[in-house]
C-alpha cells in the first residue's frame, strides 16, 4: 500500500506523540487522542437508551432504592421519639420496643440496598455486554481505511478501558446517584414537616456545598480527561512496541524505546496524580462543610430548645438528618468525577458506533458467474484526498490471463489490489469485472470470488487445520491435506509434533515466515476463487521452496484471471501481460 508522505498527512492539533510508521496505510502509526466529551447531555441520553433494554431490572432497582431510602429516613425520626417519649421520662420498656423497631428498620434498609446492588450488577453486565458486542460488530463493518488511520492499541482501549469505565459507573454510581437524590428529597420533606424554621437553618450550608463542588469538579473533570488521553497513548505505545519487539531489538532501539515509554508513562502519572488530587479533595472539603452545618444546627436547635420552641428529641433528629442530608450531597459531588470519566469513555465508544461503515453499492448485486475479465478505466485515487496515488490509470486482464504489476516501492501496485478488492473506493474512473461496474457489487459476494494472498501473512490463534480452513469452515480433512500438498506445506506440517492439530498463535512464532506464507497459500487454494490476487506472495520464501510453490501456483492460476504484484523475475516470467507502474504512469512492457 502506498504511504502518504509524512508532511502531507493531516495532523490533529492535539496529537502529542508520533510513534513511528505502521503497516497498513497512511497515519496508522499515530495514537489518536482521547477527546473531551463535546456533548455530555447527548452522550448521557444515548447511554440511557442502552439501559432501556433492561426496563424490568431498572424497575426493581427503583423499587428497592425507594424502600431503602424510606427505611433510612424514618430512623432519625424514631430516634427523636425515643428521646422525647421514653428516655426523658424514664420509660425503659417503651425504649426497648422502639430500639427493636429501629433495628428492624435499618436492617430492612440494608437488605434493600443489597438487593438494589445485586439487581443493578446484572443490569450493568448485560448492558455492557451489549455495548461491547455492538462496538466489536461495528469494527467488522468499518472500512480498511479506518484501521489504517487508528492505532490498534487505541482501538482496543475503546473496547476495554472506556467500556470498563462505563461498567463501573453504571454498577456503582447510578444506584448511588438515585439513592442520593431520593434521600435528599425524603430528608428535606421530613425536616420541613418537623420544623420549617430549623429546616431553613439547616439549608444554609447548601450554597457553600454547590460553590465548592463546582470549583473542584471543574478542575477534576479537566484532569480526568487528560488522564484518559494519556492512558490511551500509553496503551497504544505498549501494544505497538510489543508487537514490533523484534524490530526494536534488530535496530538496537531498546534504550530509546524505554526512554519514550518513560516519557509517556510520566505524562500519564502526572495526569493521574492531578486527577486523584482533585478527586480526593471532595471528601475533606465536604466534611468541613458538613461540620459547619452541624455547628449551625446545634446552635440554632439549642437556642430554640431553651426558648421552648422545640423538643430535645427533635433537635437530635435534626442533627442526624443534617448528616444524612449532607452525605448524599457529598456522594453526588464525588460521583461527578466517575460520571464524567464514563461519559468521556462513552463518547469515544459512540464515535466508533457512529463511524460510517463500508458504503453500500447503489444496486448491491453480483453476477451469478464470474468469467474473470477485469478492466480499470481512467482511475484516480488518493488516500487522504490531497496526494494523488493513482492518476488516470487504465489496465485490463482477459479471462484466464496472468497479469503482473511491477514497479518501484510506493508506485501504487498494492493500491490497485486494494481497489480491486474494494478495501478502498476510487475517486473517479471505473473498475469493471465482466463488463459490470464493481461499484454496484455486493462487497461480501465480490470478496468470496477473489483469492488474496498478501505479503504479510495473518494467522489466528488455533490449529494449523483451522487456519487453512478459515475461509471455508466446512472443508473436509482430505481437502485440507490436498491443498497443503499443492502449496508444498504438507511436508513441514507433518514434521510438527501434532501435525495439522498443532496449535499456533497469531504471531505464529513457532513456524517460520516462509511456512506461514505456505499456510496462507494453502488457505487461498482451498477457496478455489475465480480471480487471484498475489501481493508479493512468495517474497518470504527461499528460492528452493519458491520453485515448488511456483509450480503449484501455475496449476492454481490455470484458467483463472490472476494479478501478481512482484519484484522477482521468477514470479512474473510466465505472465501473459506485465504492467509497469511508476509515478502515476502505467505502461505495458509485455503483452
Amino acid at each position: 500500500m502506498r504511504k502518504v508522505p509524512e508532511e502531507k498527512r493531516e495532523r490533529p492539533a492535539d496529537i502529542q506523540i508520533n510513534i513511528g510508521p505502521r503497516r497498513g496505510g497512511p497515519g496508522a502509526g499515530r495514537i489518536a487522542p482521547v477527546k473531551k466529551a463535546s456533548d455530555p447531555r447527548k452522550t448521557l441520553f444515548r447511554l440511557l437508551a442502552f439501559l432501556g433494554h433492561e426496563k424490568k431490572g431498572l424497575l426493581y432497582v427503583l423499587i428497592f432504592t425507594v424502600l431503602s431510602s424510606i427505611a433510612s429516613i424514618f430512623g432519625p425520626f424514631l430516634l427523636g421519639k425515643a428521646i422525647d417519649d421514653h428516655i426523658l421520662v424514664g420509660d425503659l420498656s417503651g425504649l426497648a420496643v422502639i430500639a427493636i423497631f429501629m433495628a428492624a428498620i435499618y436492617a430492612l434498609s440494608s437488605l434493600f440496598q443489597w438487593l438494589q446492588g445485586y439487581v443493578m450488577i446484572g443490569v450493568t453486565r448485560r448492558t455492557v455486554r451489549r455495548l461491547r458486542q455492538e462496538v466489536f460488530d461495528k469494527y467488522q463493518t468499518l472500512p480498511v481505511k479506518f484501521f489504517d488511520t487508528h492505532s490498534h492499541g487505541e482501538l482496543m482501549s475503546r473496547v476495554t478501558n472506556d467500556i470498563n469505565n462505563i461498567s463501573t459507573t453504571l454498577s456503582e454510581s447510578v444506584t448511588q446517584l438515585l439513592s442520593s437524590l431520593l434521600s435528599l428529597g425524603g430528608i428535606g420533606i421530613m425536616m420541613f414537616v418537623l420544623s420549617p424554621i430549623l429546616a431553613l437553618v439547616s439549608l444554609t450550608s447548601v450554597p457553600l456545598v454547590v460553590l465548592v463542588t463546582g470549583l473542584i469538579a471543574k478542575q477534576s473533570k479537566k484532569n480526568f480527561i487528560s488522564q484518559q488521553k494519556a492512558l490511551g497513548e500509553l496503551n497504544g505505545y505498549i501494544e505497538e512496541r510489543i508487537s514490533g519487539e523484534k524490530v526494536v531489538k534488530a535496530y538496537g532501539r531498546e534504550d530509546f524505546t524505554i526512554e519514550q515509554f518513560q516519557k509517556i508513562n510520566e505524562s500519564y502519572r502526572k495526569s493521574a496524580i492531578l486527577a486523584q488530587i482533585f478527586a480526593g479533595m471532595f471528601g475533606p472539603v465536604m466534611n468541613m462543610v458538613s461540620n459547619f452545618g452541624y455547628a449551625v444546627v446545634a446552635f440554632a436547635g439549642g437556642w430554640m430548645t431553651i426558648e421552648g420552641m422545640i423538643s430535645v428529641g427533635l433537635v437530635a433528629s435534626f442533627v442526624v438528618y443534617v448528616g444524612q442530608f449532607n452525605r448524599p450531597i457529598n456522594q453526588i459531588a464525588q460521583l461527578y468525577n466517575s460520571i464524567q470519566a464514563a461519559l468521556a469513555g462513552a463518547e469515544r465508544v459512540f464515535e466508533v458506533l457512529d463511524e460510517e461503515g463500508e458504503k453500500k453499492p447503489y444496486e448491491n448485486f453480483f453476477p451469478e458467474k464470474i468469467k474473470g475479465k477485469v478492466e480499470l478505466k481512467e482511475v484516480d485515487f488518493s488516500y487522504d484526498g490531497k496526494t494523488i496515488v493513482l492518476k488516470k490509470v487504465s489496465l485490463d486482464a482477459q479471462p484466464g490471463q496472468v497479469v503482473a504489476l511491477v514497479g518501484p516501492t510506493g508506485a501504487g501496485k498494492t493500491t490497485i489490489v486494494n481497489l480491486l478488492t474494494k478495501f478502498y473506493d476510487i475517486e473517479s474512473g471505473t473498475i469493471y469485472i465482466d463488463d459490470h461496474d464493481i461499484s454496484s457489487f455486493d462487497r461480501e459476494q465480490l470478496r468470496k470470488k477473489l483469492g488474496i494472498v498478501l505479503q504479510d501473512t495473518q494467522l489466528f490463534m488455533g490449529t494449523i487445520r483451522e487456519n487453512i480452513r478459515y475461509g471455508k469452515p466446512d472443508a473436509k480433512d482430505d481437502e485440507i491435506r490436498k491443498v497443503a500438498r499443492m502449496a508444498n506445506a504438507d511436508h513441514f506440517i507433518e514434521s510438527l509434533p501434532e501435525g495439522y492439530d498443532t496449535l499456533i498463535s497469531s504471531n505464529a512464532d513457532s513456524i517460520s515466515k516462509g511456512q506461514r506464507q505456505l499456510l496462507a497459500i494453502a488457505r487461498i487454494m482451498l477457496l478455489d476463487p475465480e480471480i487471484l490476487i498475489l501481493d508479493e506472495a512468495t517474497s518470504n520464501v527461499d528460492t528452493r521452496t519458491e520453485m515448488h510453490i511456483q509450480e503449484a501456483m501455475r496449476n492454481l492460476m490455470r484458467g483463472r484471471t490472476s494479478f501478481v504484484v512482484a519484484h522477482r523475475l521468477s514470479t512474473i516470467k510466465n505472465a501473459d501481460k506485465i504492467y509497469v507502474i511508476n509515478t502515476h504512469e502505467v505502461r505495458v512492457c509485455y503483452s
